[in-house]
């Protein structure tokens, strides 16, 4: 018989949990941010008693703070949320968008009220009219799908009597895994919280509050120290996996790849996780009961992580950690004294792109570099983390000659792959043509009236050195003043 599980809720989001990437605080400080719009999404109005009703509230160019408790739904239960977002910089502009999805699971067949509704939104509140909300029958699904529910349950509504059920054991196990055991200093690592279902497994098993369950459980597993990329799983679905030779069926609960931020070792406790297990009834008939409710509990095992120094450097404290590569464009490169060009250097790879700084540009008088424009991409996929920083610059050509950028555009990381220090530098070369700028320059300013008045005065040499009669005069002056105090204060 196939391995099943069957899900009470088949999109599973977690439970007050809101995973935002940041970018740098000093950035949001600096760097002004576009006026906030905040607006309020409803899902379908019409959907399968299998089916999930959703309320998603967005915010543009702001952080998601806080926000208040989504609206109670009669006739539906809170079955947990989700969240995403996304931030680009350009032109020293911050482009920012959150979303958190709050999902509901319908608890019978109808047509139901959502009444109009206020959120409070960081310092501001967002309106909804409400909606109704029609449920009907389940929508048929795969039978292959282990989340289907047994059709005979509660056919027409009818259950037999009392009958005798028989456990079933179930060959499953809950595990917490992670990608490696060692890192370096800022390399990440992926972990996954699973239940694996043997191929040969017989028994029915059922999620049980798995939101809830979730939010206790990373209480526990989430270390302290480490910058956290949080896959957000919204839908648990079965993955085919080969462990020790025998073929299991993945159901993937959570998922994060973590970087650590000190060398101090991340310690994951056992956590338990209950399922509902079904007993399945001796001598089942069409309009019985097959199976009986009970519950089960799962633990994983503990887990350590050891954290690695990285190698000496000059640079050590400070560089990034990954595996990455450049990719970079400009906009032309044959150039003229006093034109302007685009430049971009793209750092692309698999590691923490949030910890991703600009490269520090070499300052010489043959070229202006201004600030650049920022962009950031980050993708949660496959078990790891990738993405991209690009950092466009507006640079101005000073000098006439032929340049080679790698001669100002370096960037110093450490490359996991080789577990070394690894350099990106430019390979373009650029030719720049026409005057030099140099004497424009100092044209340009205005060196003032004192200056303008040279070419009219007499440039005769003349001594410093007869100016005895002076010093004279003043000590003669010291001399008179302080009799004169004298016989004042004598006189008093």
């Amino acid at each position: 018989m196939k391995s099943t599980i069957l899900f009470q809720k088949k999109v599973f989001t977690q439970n007050n949990i809101l995973s935002i990437v940041l970018i740098p605080f000093f950035l949001l400080v600096i760097i002004p941010i576009q006026a906030q719009n905040v607006s309020v999404e409803l899902g379908p109005n019409e959907i399968g008693a299998n089916e999930q009703f959703s309320i998603t509230l967005k915010i543009a160019n702001d952080r998601l703070r806080r926000y208040g408790d989504f609206p109670d739904i009669a006739g539906f239960e809170k079955a947990g949320t989700s969240s995403s977002s996304s931030t680009n910089i350009i032109n020293g502009q911050i482009s920012s968008s959150y979303s958190v999805t709050q999902s509901y699971l319908p608890s019978r067949e109808g047509t139901f009220k959502l009444p109009s509704f206020t959120l409070a939104v960081n310092d501001t509140e967002v309106s909804s009219p409400g909606t109704t909300i029609t449920v009907g029958p389940p929508k048929q699904r795969n039978a292959q799908n282990p989340f289907f529910s047994d059709p005979f349950d509660n056919l027409f509504g009818r259950r037999n009597q009392p009958q005798e059920f028989v456990d079933v054991k179930a060959e499953a196990f809950v595990a917490l895994t992670t990608s490696k055991d060692t890192v370096y200093l800022g390399e990440g690592f992926t972990t996954t919280l699973a239940i694996y279902l043997s191929d040969k497994n017989q028994a029915q098993l059922q999620f049980y509050d798995i939101g809830k369950q979730l939010t206790d459980i990373l209480k526990q597993l989430r270390p302290s120290s480490v910058w956290e990329e949080n896959f957000n799983i919204e839908n648990i679905n079965g993955q085919p996996v080969t462990i020790n030779g025998q073929g299991y069926t993945q159901y993937k609960i959570y998922q994060a790849t973590y970087y650590p931020n000190n060398t101090e070792p991340i310690r994951f406790p056992s956590v338990p996780l209950t399922m509902i297990k079904y007993k399945v009834a001796k001598n089942p008939s069409v309009f019985g009961r097959r199976r009986q409710e009970g519950f089960k509990e799962f633990k994983t095992e503990p887990r350590t992580v050891y954290v690695r120094e990285l190698p000496p450097h000059p640079l050590k404290a400070s560089v990034a950690v990954g595996n990455y590569r450049l990719d970079e464009s400009i906009s032309e490169q044959e150039l003229n004294t006093g034109g302007s060009f685009n430049y971009t250097f793209k750092v692309m790879g698999e590691g923490n792109i949030n910890y991703i700084e600009k490269p520090p540009v070499r300052t010489t008088d043959a070229f202006d570099f201004y600030e650049p424009s920022v962009e950031q991409n980050i993708n949660r996929r496959s078990n790891q983390v990738t993405g991209s920083k690009a950092f466009s610059y507006y640079a101005v050509p000073n000098e006439p000659g032929e340049y080679n950028l790698g001669d100002y555009f370096n960037w110093v990381f450490f490359n996991t792959a080789s577990q070394q220090y690894d350099t990106l530098s430019s390979d373009i070369q650029v030719l720049v043509e026409g005057k030099s700028r140099k004497n424009e320059y100092i044209s340009s300013q205005d060196v003032g009236s004192f200056y303008n008045r040279i070419a009219g005065v007499n440039n005769t040499l003349q001594s410093r050195n007869n100016d005895g009669w002076l010093q004279l005069a003043a000590n003669i002056l010291i001399i008179g003043m302080l009799a004169l105090v004298a016989v004042i204060t004598f006189k008093k």
